[in-house]
């Protein structure tokens, strides 16, 4: 897992040094350094992706959450099968 979590963080950090310069000097202040490609087409772009976030944000939170907690009283549950797994 380690190896893993240093493969990911090595190659983002590579991706960002490679970004050609025509695409960072183009790019919005706030975005210069994290994407490479196309410019968003308005301020909507923003605040689409930002509602994306949140939601995704939110979903993992709760999935987390209703695992470790799942409220249920019947030890049949499926969730058990999880929790219980050896």
């Amino acid at each position: 897992m380690k190896k893993l979590m240093l493969m990911l963080f090595l190659l983002t950090n590579v991706y960002s040094l490679i970004a050609c310069p025509v695409c960072e000097r183009n790019k919005p202040k706030i975005l210069r350094g994290i994407t490479h490609g196309s410019n968003p087409e308005s301020n909507w772009d923003y605040i689409i992706v930002a509602v994306i976030a949140i939601i995704a944000i939110l979903t993992l939170i709760y999935s987390i959450k209703w695992l470790i907690k799942p409220n249920e009283s019947n030890k049949e549950h499926i969730k058990y099968t999880i929790l219980n797994d050896k």
